[in-house]
């Protein structure tokens, strides 16, 4: 895997970097090909700026919620005593993965960070009950159930069909609800494949006893949040009390009961809601939701500068006709049945470029659904299909991998070559599952 990791370490710049460029490739083509004029172009670009920022909003809190959800104290304690259960160093990397990729699948911003903590809590554990675990792979399995993450509740691209006026709407006519996307037997099935498939991988690629392993050198676990919790005021006893957000808390999860009672469906605001509820119900007071948002605002800083860039790379693929260009092309090379893998490997192509999954879903989708729509495909295969792709070369995209390695103390290029098999392995059962769905 070195010519890999050379590639990734040395060659890929950063997703901001990606996006900048991709945003004068695709002025470019709006130029070349859609023979429009540089004022048009600069135009379209501009006033799709502010196109996403609702959306933007959006899937920075799933981020910020999921990594504040994952160093509640609860769920750190829960975390330390879970990572008791593997006895054996076969069991400790297929436990990991485990538990990662269910966190994932509630959302993905708690699945990154679980990853990350529980991999290095199962080392230092392991470490101090003699156990010989090799580091590098225990972190790739905490990565590795991110490859699960667009098939669950916090799936940015299914969900951003499922809400009412989002920017997909009106290539959908109607919201898409979640039963015909995240919920089908098909994508259940699926999900739960990969997570089989994946662990049998990861156990079959440990290393063995009388391999080489890099175990954990010290005992790097952290302590978790700082809470400045000292009472000095009457306003710091408001600060330090429970009350505040035990009750915000109950006002949320009433909401939540009154909106599900009567009908309502799952959306992305829905599913932010819902974490925002269960982190208020955990924490001890405004002091340590203060100090859990401090410590997760810096995850969420280089989504958010990206976000107005894929929101102008949508106007200027909407203002000069390039969506139904590139719609056009993939209508022509495709047929109804081979479609769902067709969209599958460009959006894995096209997640390289732009790694978020959100920002992905508002560049492909209105082409995916438009060519879906010509070909008469179920528009659920078309989100899908891009979910896929984006979750499955997440394995080889270093943007997302960022905040684990920072976690554990590693490079990606310690992990690539376990995390490139798991891309096989998943990319078949993504792949196998698009075609079946199709036929």
């Amino acid at each position: 895997m070195r010519p890999i990791n050379h590639v990734v370490e040395r060659l890929i710049p950063s997703a901001l970097v990606f996006a900048i460029v991709l945003t004068f490739v695709v002025a470019a083509l709006g130029l070349l090909l859609g023979g429009a004029t540089p004022v048009a172009v600069v135009t379209a670009w501009g006033e799709g700026l502010a196109g996403l920022l609702s959306f933007m909003t959006q899937m920075a809190l799933i981020l910020l919620l999921g990594h504040m959800l994952a160093n509640t104290r609860p769920v750190r304690a829960l975390l330390t005593r879970v990572a008791r259960v593997p006895r054996t160093a076969a069991q400790a990397y297929v436990f990991v993965f485990a538990v990662a990729a269910l966190a994932s699948l509630i959302t993905w911003g708690l699945g990154l960070v679980v990853g990350g903590l529980l991999a290095r809590e199962v080392a230092a554990q392991g470490r101090e009950r003699g156990l010989r675990l090799h580091f590098p792979l225990l972190v790739a399995a905490g990565f590795a159930g991110f490859v699960v993450w667009h098939m669950g509740y916090s799936a940015s691209g299914p969900l951003t069909a499922a809400t009412p006026d989002s920017f997909v709407s009106e290539h959908l006519g109607e919201p898409l609800p979640i039963t015909e996307t995240i919920f089908t037997g098909w994508n259940i099935a699926a999900a739960a494949v990969t997570i089989v498939a994946v662990a049998v991988t990861i156990y079959l690629v440990a290393p063995r006893a009388q391999d080489t392993v890099v175990e954990l050198a010290v005992d790097a676990r952290d302590r978790g949040v700082e809470v400045e919790d000292d009472v000095v005021t009457p306003a710091d006893r408001i600060d330090a009390s429970r009350v505040p957000t035990l009750l915000l808390g109950l006002l949320l999860v009433t909401y939540l009961v009154v909106h599900f009672a009567g009908g309502g469906s799952i959306t992305l605001d829905i599913v932010n809601w819902s974490f925002l509820a269960l982190i208020l119900l955990l924490v001890r007071s405004p002091f340590e939701l203060i100090a859990l948002t401090k410590g997760a605002a810096a995850n969420v800083g280089e989504i958010l500068i990206q976000f107005p860039l894929y929101a102008g790379i949508l106007g200027i693929m909407s203002g000069t006709g390039l969506i139904e260009l590139f719609s056009d092309a993939l209508v022509a090379t495709s047929t109804p049945q081979t479609f769902g893998i067709m969209a599958f490997l460009s959006a894995g192509v096209v997640n390289f470029f732009v790694p978020s999954g959100g920002g992905q879903f508002a560049i492909q989708a209105p082409i995916m659904l438009g060519a879906a729509d010509t070909l008469g495909v179920d528009p659920s295969i078309a989100v899908m299909a891009v979910a896929y792709g984006d979750q499955w070369t997440n394995m080889i995209q270093p943007f997302w991998a960022l905040p684990l390695l920072a976690i554990a103390g590693l490079k990606m290029r310690d992990i690539l070559g376990y995390t490139t098999v798991v891309l096989i392995v998943s990319g078949l059962v993504f792949a196998g599952t698009l075609l079946i769905v199709s036929l």
